[in-house]
């Protein structure tokens, strides 16, 4: 349960570590200088008032008689002896009484002690203490004992000093962690750029020994991968040459057949059109998606754009049901690569009726559009597979194209930062939805 509200990554975890580091020693500090300086301070004073008191009573200077020996006492110690309306008119209602005080006083007395502190003195001295001690055995009198020297200044210091380390050792470890942090996060940036496809430039080796490492061996991965992106689109494209020399002569000498041998003709022409469409297929999966700048624009107006060069064909009826949405920023040609083949797909292996729905969805900032065919539909352990390169669907709906056409669609919504999937619908067909984030960066 507790492991719920605990943080995920290391720089939390490390924050977290130093911060209950220096709590625990706060407290133990706090509690050293209390127990080892401030108690026995607290304790040396009560012994002196308390000893102060009893020398009083000792030499009887409580007593009503004894008037003049304790004015005299007074002038030369500062310690005051008044009655209780002399003790209020002299700060005694202001005083805060202190348990602890009287407790340890009434201990050295041998006697109830009312123990109280206020500020200041009788000479109007507001930067020291003053005592006021009653007795139980001479309930009338107030005795006032000044402390002098002993203030708030005396114990600010400590607190200085506390709150000072304490600031110094959190901005400490914060820097510390954050200097740590920071090639992770550089890392982690340049990870996910990779896996989008774009390779970032050499990330700067800097941070701990083992974090260079790490570092120069990722530049190295990356620098491996994009020769390998590169020595794949340059054998493709030398691939594609190779096979469309020979399919040209093939489709040049199928036009020297005779007029009766038409139907052989045409198969071939058919079979030439579709190993070209194929070959194209490659090109697309192989090379990045780099078709053109990205532009701000609203998806619904692509959308409809393409359902009308659609339905030209009378064959087959698109159904939109277009909400408002926001516009978003996209590469249009891309965009439009992946709402054509979806479209292609609905019609050539679901049925000649389709609908196309979009949506805003203001919690998550992103444009969803949805394909709805009213076809046979797919197997819901087979969905996820069909993203993959070379793989296509039962043989319900066809079997036809290199089944590359998914997983190009698929690498051109992940490179807009959006998601695409399959769902069967709830009675019959296939719905493929894509959404794009209303605020898109490369």
């Amino acid at each position: 349960m507790i492991s719920r509200f605990l943080p995920k990554s290391a720089f939390g975890q490390t924050v977290l570590l130093i911060g209950m580091l220096l709590l625990i020693n706060q407290i133990v500090s706090y509690l050293s200088v209390t127990f080892y300086f401030i108690r026995p301070s607290y304790q040396q004073i009560n012994s002196l008032v308390a000893t102060n008191v009893q020398g009083m009573i000792t030499h009887q200077l409580l007593e009503k008689s004894n008037a003049d020996q304790l004015a005299a006492y007074s002038n030369v110690t500062g310690v005051s002896v008044y009655s209780t309306a002399q003790a209020r008119q002299n700060g005694l209602s202001e005083a805060v009484h202190y348990a602890f005080m009287s407790t340890q006083i009434s201990r050295h007395l041998q006697q109830s002690t009312d123990v109280r502190i206020t500020t200041g003195n009788a000479h109007g001295n507001n930067d020291s203490y003053t005592i006021w001690l009653n007795l139980a055995d001479y309930s009338d009198y107030w005795i006032a004992i000044p402390l002098v020297g002993f203030s708030e200044t005396s114990i600010s210091p400590l607190a200085i000093y506390l709150v000072v380390i304490g600031i110094l050792s959190v901005v400490g470890g914060w820097l510390f962690v954050r200097r740590l942090n920071r090639p992770l996060q550089a890392l982690q940036k340049a990870a996910h750029e990779v896996g989008k496809g774009h390779i970032p430039e050499p990330l700067k080796e800097q941070g701990t020994s083992e974090m260079i490492a790490v570092t120069r061996a990722f530049n190295r991965m990356s620098k491996g991968i994009e020769q390998l992106e590169h020595d794949r689109i340059l054998m493709t494209a030398g691939i594609s040459h190779d096979l469309r020399t020979p399919l040209t002569r093939i489709r040049l000498a199928s036009e020297m057949l005779p007029d009766d041998q038409a139907w052989i003709k045409e198969g071939i022409v058919i079979d030439i059109e579709d190993m070209n469409a194929i070959i194209d297929q490659f090109i697309d999966y192989a090379r990045q998606d780099h078709d053109g700048e990205r532009q701000t624009c609203n998806l619904n107006d692509i959308i409809t754009e393409l359902a009308h060069a659609r339905q030209r064909n009378e064959q087959h009826e698109i159904d939109l049901q277009l909400s408002a949405v926001p516009n978003v920023e996209v590469s249009i040609v891309a965009i439009k690569r992946v709402i054509d083949n979806l479209i292609e797909n609905a019609f050539r292996y679901g049925s000649n009726d389709i609908s196309i729905q979009t949506q805003f969805n203001k919690k998550q900032s992103k444009v969803f559009c949805s394909i709805t065919d009213s076809g046979p539909g797919i197997p819901d352990e087979q969905l996820e597979d069909l993203f993959q390169p070379f793989s296509r669907g039962d043989k319900a709906r066809g079997s036809r194209g290199s089944g590359l056409g998914l997983a190009i669609i698929k690498r051109i919504i992940h490179a807009h930062n959006g998601d695409i999937y399959l769902s069967n619908g709830p009675e019959k067909g296939l719905v493929a939805t894509f959404s794009i984030p209303v605020s898109v960066r490369k």
